[in-house]
């Protein structure tokens, strides 16, 4: 995904009939009037900002997408509501799966450079690493596309069989590859590790996203962390863009474990018209939960929604401090619905921790503000964030120095909507 800043989603899954609309919807022939008229029957009913909504004709709108964008809360909502496909959205949430590249890159100023890549995939074959510099696609200069604005564009649909050759730069050496789209399966959790940090047992974790296959991979690394005897956790969030509600409640409860054992982990706020879908949920410690005095979250602009949400909810109960950039601000949660063969993810809810917070529509703000190094591999202690972290664990204080805010431009190409924004890859 290409940032300025990644809207990226969390959800809370539901039945679709739990939703009279999306029975409706079933025995609705599913033309391009039909499905538009079907989103705005549940934007009208379910939607957070119900009342904000213009009174467009849906069928006059070439497709149910174009009318959900025209009549969006914009102020606040700019692309968190999508609607995407029913095959890519369940590929996702049930098994960590798009079709891509397998990797994630960013703008440096006026370098295009890859934050990660993923084992299997394309990229990797490629041999494509973390802190590479494009400099070319499809026989086109990265400069070129960045100046002409098409850099959003510049590796075409997230379909199979898409090509590309690429020119990229390591240091001093210029190398070439071609990647082809295929399935690519994210690894939820990308790197666990133990460091000694000065008598310290600090346990790291690299999160990729919050999906189905994310519980089994956490309760994995937290049972690996405790029987390493960790007494400090670094949560490395920095392109989380969120995911599944039930799977931040469980890593709350990991985290947290019998200091928040059955305390309010997050609390639903629906519209005046769906009061009675609000509900508490609360942490559950489990055999893998540890025991912390604190936790460090590593954060970016790519930081947002479900990976908020677990921020904000260990906050009451002990201390969380957060290194790298100021999160994205999503302090709400979609539910999915079925419609034909898309899903509809409208902005439904908004969730508040134990003392009531979650306006944070700003974004969270780093303690410690530290750079994405994209000159050290994850995980590797001399990168910044990580270094960050490591020296308030030593010292109970920031840097003196700041480091310098080293990706995301402030001009470049525009942000991607529905599913996609929230794997945050090509």
């Amino acid at each position: 995904m290409l940032p300025v800043r990644r809207v990226l989603t969390a959800f809370a899954m539901v039945l679709a009939a739990a939703f009279p609309q999306a029975a409706a919807a079933q025995s609705r022939e599913c033309s391009i009037a039909e499905q538009s008229l079907f989103v705005r029957d549940v934007m009208s009913e379910i939607y957070l900002w119900y009342q904000q909504i213009p009174a467009l004709d849906p069928t006059t709108f070439p497709s149910p997408a174009d009318y959900l964008e025209a009549i969006r809360y914009r102020p606040i909502d700019r692309t968190f509501s999508y609607i995407t496909s029913r095959a890519a959205n369940d590929a996702l949430f049930s098994s960590s799966q798009y079709v891509g590249f397998g990797l994630s890159t960013t703008l440096e100023g006026d370098r295009f450079r890859v934050t990660q890549v993923f084992p299997g995939g394309a990229a990797a074959e490629a041999g494509l690493e973390r802190g590479d510099s494009f400099v070319m696609i499809n026989g086109r200069l990265v400069s070129d596309l960045l100046s002409t604005g098409e850099i959003g564009n510049a590796f075409g649909p997230a379909e199979a069989g898409v090509t590309a050759d690429i020119v990229f730069q390591r240091g001093e050496a210029t190398l070439r590859g071609r990647m082809i789209k295929r399935e690519v399966v994210i690894p939820t959790v990308s790197h666990t590790q133990v460091i000694n940090l000065g008598g310290r047992r600090v346990g790291y974790i690299f999160f990729r996203n919050f999906v189905e296959p994310s519980i089994a991979a956490l309760d994995e690394a937290f049972a690996h962390l405790q029987r390493e005897h960790v007494t400090e956790l670094v949560l490395d969030l920095r392109y989380n863009g969120g995911g599944l509600v039930n799977v931040a409640q469980h890593l709350g409860g990991l985290i947290g474990g019998t200091l928040t054992n059955g305390q309010v982990f997050a609390e639903y706020a629906h519209n005046d018209r769906n009061t009675f879908r609000n509900r508490t949920l609360r942490f559950a410690a489990t055999e893998q939960s540890l025991t912390l005095n604190r936790v460090f979250a590593i954060t970016t602009q790519a930081s947002a929604s479900a990976s908020e949400l677990v921020i904000n909810a260990l906050k009451p109960f002990l201390p969380v401090v957060v290194v790298g950039e100021r999160t994205y601000g999503k302090p709400v949660g979609q539910y999915a619905i079925n419609f034909c063969d898309k899903v509809l993810a409208p902005v439904s809810f908004a969730l508040r921790n134990a003392n009531g917070e979650g306006d944070f529509f700003g974004g969270l703000p780093p303690d410690c503000a530290a750079a994405d190094d994209l000159d050290h591999q994850i995980g590797n202690p001399a990168e910044a964030s990580l270094r960050e972290a490591m020296v308030f664990m030593e010292t109970g204080s920031c840097s003196p120095a700041r480091f310098p805010r080293l990706g995301r431009s402030t001009g470049g190409p525009p942000r991607r909507q529905g599913w996609s924004t929230l794997v945050g890859a090509d």
